[in-house]
Formats: C-alpha cells, sequence, structure tokens
C-alpha cells in the first residue's frame, strides 16, 4: 500500500509539474511572439501611414505637370524624386480613361505590375480612385515590400493613371529573425526558470495532499485522532477540513461505541444485581418449605408471602427495563392525541390521595385555567407524573406539602410538582436519570431506579423537557415544559 501510495503522489507531482512547465514556456511563446508582431505591425503602420503621405504628394505634384503639360518637368520631378527618397515611383497610366496619362510619363508597363496579384491590386484601386497600403513579399525586388497606390488625377479630374510608391522592408525582417532569437532564448532561460519555479509550485499542491493521504490511511487503519490541520482557502483546504470532520465525528462514534459497550455491561451488571437478592430469597425461602424445615402453618404462610412479594418485585422490575428500552428505541413511536393535563393532574392526584392522607401530606393544585392541551399519550403522560408525584410523597416528611402547578408562557405549558421534602444533594442530582441510580436512603430501599429514566423518556418521546431543582432540607421541584396546542391547530 505504500509503494502504491508513493507512487500515486509521484505521478501526481510529475503530471502537475509537466503541465506547469508547458504552461509557462507557451504562454512565455505566445507572448514574445505577440509583442513581436505588435511591434513589426507597428512600425509598417506607422511607415505606411508616411508612404501613403508622401506618394499623395508625389501624386498631385505630377498632377499639376500634366495639367500643364509639363512633361519634362514631370520626368525630372521623378527622376529627383528617386534620387532623394528611399522608395522608388512607378507611374501607369489608365488605359480605360477617357483622357489617359500621356505614355511617356509611364516608368513600368502594364504587363510588370499585373506580374504579381499584389501590385495588380493596388493599381486597380488607383484606377478606381482608391488609396491602399500593402505590406507583401515582392517577387520583383526579392524583398519583403511596403507599397501604396494613389491615384493620379488629370484633366477634368478624371483618374488618368496611377503611383505605386515602394519601399523595401528588410529592416523588419531583421527585426522579425532577431525576435524570434530573442523568443527562442527567453524560452530556454524561461524552460530553466520554470522548471524551478514549476517544482515549488507542484510541491506546495502535493505537500497537502500527501497529508490528506496519511490522514486517510491512518483513519483507515483505525486512529481517529489524526488531523490534517491545514487552512488553506482552497479545494484541497476544503477537502482537508471535510476529512477532519469525518476524523472527529468517527472519534465520537468510537467514544460513543465504546460508551455504549460501557453501558451495555454496566446494565447487565446491574440486572443481575437487582435479581440476584429476590431470587436468592425465593430460593432460600422455597429451599426451606420444600426441606421440611419449616412446616407450621403461620410460618409457611408468612414465606409463602414474602415469595409472592419478591416476584411482584421481579415483575416489576423487568416490566419497568421492557418499558425503559422501549422509549429509548430511536424507531418507537407513540400515539398521540390533543390531551388536557388537567385531567392528567386531576387523576394522578385522586391516585395519591389515600397515601397522602395517610402520611399527613397535603397536595395542592395550582392552575390559571381548566385547558392546557397537548399532543400525547394519555396513559404515558400520566404514569410520567405519577412517577414524580410518588417520589414526591415517598420523600416528604408528614406534614408537608407537595404543589401541583400549570401554567402556559409563549404557547409553552409549563408544568411543575414541587415537594418541601429532604431534596437531593448537589453531587446526586447529575446522576438521579441515570438508569438503576438509587440513593442510599431508607426511602428508596423498595426502588427499582428506573422511575426517572423512565419520566426522562417519555417527555423526550412529547418534543419536552425536564428540569430539576433542589436544595437539601428545602424539597425538589421537577419541571416539564410542553408545546401548546390551540382549538385552530386541531
Amino acid at each position: 500500500m505504500a509503494f502504491k501510495g508513493k507512487k500515486l503522489i509521484s505521478s501526481i507531482f510529475l503530471r502537475v509539474f509537466r503541465y506547469y512547465i508547458v504552461v509557462l514556456l507557451l504562454f512565455a511563446v505566445v507572448l514574445g511572439l505577440t509583442f513581436m508582431n505588435l511591434y513589426a505591425n507597428s512600425n509598417i503602420e506607422h511607415r505606411g501611414t508616411d508612404l501613403e503621405r508622401v506618394g499623395s504628394n508625389a501624386a498631385n505634384a505630377m498632377r499639376s505637370y500634366i495639367l500643364d503639360d509639363d512633361f519634362e518637368g514631370a520626368l525630372e520631378y521623378l527622376s529627383l524624386f528617386n534620387d532623394i527618397e528611399s522608395g522608388e515611383i512607378w507611374t501607369i497610366s489608365n488605359p480605360d480613361a477617357y483622357r489617359p496619362m500621356n505614355s511617356i510619363l509611364e516608368s513600368v508597363n502594364l504587363s510588370k505590375v499585373n506580374s504579381q496579384a499584389e501590385f495588380a491590386d493596388l493599381l486597380d484601386n488607383a484606377f478606381h480612385a482608391k488609396k491602399k497600403i500593402s505590406s507583401f513579399f515582392s517577387n520583383i525586388h526579392g524583398a519583403t515590400t511596403l507599397a501604396a497606390g494613389i491615384p493620379i488625377y488629370g484633366k477634368g479630374n478624371e483618374v488618368c493613371g496611377a503611383l505605386i510608391i515602394i519601399e523595401e522592408m528588410t529592416d523588419v525582417d531583421e527585426i522579425k529573425n532577431t525576435g524570434m532569437k530573442m523568443v527562442l532564448t527567453s524560452a530556454i532561460v524561461g524552460f530553466l526558470v520554470t522548471i524551478v519555479v514549476s517544482a515549488l509550485f507542484a510541491g506546495q499542491i502535493i505537500r497537502p495532499v500527501m497529508k490528506v493521504k496519511d490522514v486517510t490511511t491512518a483513519l483507515q487503519n483505525g486512529d481517529y485522532t489524526v488531523k490534517t490541520n491545514l487552512n488553506s482557502k482552497d479545494e484541497i483546504g476544503e477537502m482537508a477540513k471535510s476529512i477532519d470532520m469525518l476524523s472527529e465525528r468517527l472519534y465520537q462514534n468510537q467514544q460513543e461505541a465504546n460508551n455504549l459497550e460501557q453501558m451495555r455491561q454496566d446494565f447487565f451488571a446491574n440486572v443481575s444485581h437487582e435479581l440476584r437478592t429476590p431470587i436468592a430469597v425465593v430460593r432460600a425461602y422455597t429451599e426451606s418449605m420444600v426441606d421440611g424445615v419449616v412446616t407450621e402453618p403461620e410460618k409457611v404462610a408468612q414465606y409463602n408471602n414474602r415469595i409472592l412479594a419478591e416476584c411482584k418485585s421481579m415483575e416489576r422490575l423487568v416490566g419497568d427495563l421492557l418499558t425503559l428500552s422501549k422509549m429509548q428505541n430511536p424507531d418507537f413511536k407513540i400515539d398521540k392525541e390533543p390531551v388536557n393535563l388537567v385531567h392528567i393532574f386531576d387523576e394522578i392526584v385522586r391516585s395519591a390521595l389515600a397515601i397522602s392522607s395517610e402520611r399527613r401530606i397535603q397536595i395542592v393544585m395550582h392552575r390559571e385555567s381548566n385547558v392546557y392541551m397537548i399532543m400525547g399519550d394519555y396513559d404515558r403522560l400520566r404514569q410520567m407524573f405519577i412517577v414524580i408525584l410518588d417520589n414526591a410523597i415517598k420523600f416528604s416528611e408528614p406534614g408537608k406539602t407537595i404543589h401541583l402547578n400549570l401554567s402556559s408562557v409563549k404557547r409553552k405549558i409549563i408544568c411543575s410538582i414541587r415537594d418541601e421534602g429532604i431534596g437531593i444533594s448537589e453531587e446526586e442530582l447529575p446522576n438521579i436519570f441515570d438508569k438503576f441510580y438509587k440513593s442510599k436512603l431508607r426511602q428508596n430501599a423498595k426502588g427499582t431506579g428506573l422511575g426517572l429514566p423512565i419520566a426522562k423518556q417519555i417527555a423526550l418521546k412529547h418534543g419536552g423537557t425536564i428540569d430539576v431543582k433542589s436544595k437539601v432540607g428545602e424539597g425538589t421541584e421537577f419541571i416539564f415544559t410542553f408545546d401548546e396546542i390551540y382549538e385552530e391547530d386541531l
């Protein structure tokens, strides 16, 4: 696996390295050629403008000579022009004109001009009273030339002929050749520089990729504590962040799995502990009667009652376990319907009245309305509140009062059961909803330690919350919060 990983990284590195070099070299070459062509075109455009200006002046001078029929002056002018100016002038008579330019003024014949398409095009435009400038390789001159075709106007403002002014551009060819050498030299230097830059650039990309690869390998091997710790704000950084989040989540899942396993072991240990005592009692009493150790009718009846009591205790424990198991199952759904909590509170007060009266404990109900509606399961909600009320009675001294409160605030129903009992210490308070947790008080001797966990699960299944406030020696208050519904919601 390690070898394949290194091979993969090397492959990516070389690919990025190669692509980066190609891109930079292409950019350098294209940029060099572009600037070279821009310079050449700019030079040609500027010189073409000058050439057209000179040719137009010459054409105007020729017109003056033609209008004056001064052919000798025209020929002297052309001769002087060719001696002074760097360009060469051709003059051609327009055979289609009504009064064509005198043939004595023609410096080249028409067939020579038409021997190359570019010259013929310049001549045709000039005969049609259009000026045109072209740059091309002249077969006649054997070099790159810049030429302009200018019409020559005669009598009656008629195009009697054309003037073609030509300038060889050997310096432009030299510029292009020099430019090509510079581009080639730049490409070689750029290639050497690009190798270094590409290596650094590719390394910056590959290093985080290698880091991500190492982390994913560690995750694959079960090490969920590793992190990439990459903070780059690009796609690789986003991928690294996702992998770090995955690592964190896998670590949390591992911790939860460990906790669940520990809870499972604790659960079986607690169940075994809770069942061991009643089973041992039942076995001891049963063996005493089977072995004939106890034969007196009163003693036998006493043993039978004790066995029955222990069986009921085990039955209650198993029932609570099944209820709690159902409640903790995420797929378990409760059947909800509109429920008036006032009816539930009235019923649990009636149910607890006999025990509370016997212990001289008063139960007081506080409410501002006779209707506090929520969506829920009547029997489950009744079971939840009975657990809390039974505990309130169990841990209250004679002569104390238990307060039941119902109120509504911002579409939330607040239910509370507050006693004036012995209270719960700060050390025990965080543990009261744990399965099988029981305080060492004598009032808890017969409890299963599952009542409060069941009550909490019922509250959660109804989308509610349960909070506890307690102070030793002053009492305990359980506060439930549920979403309220109105008639228009039904």
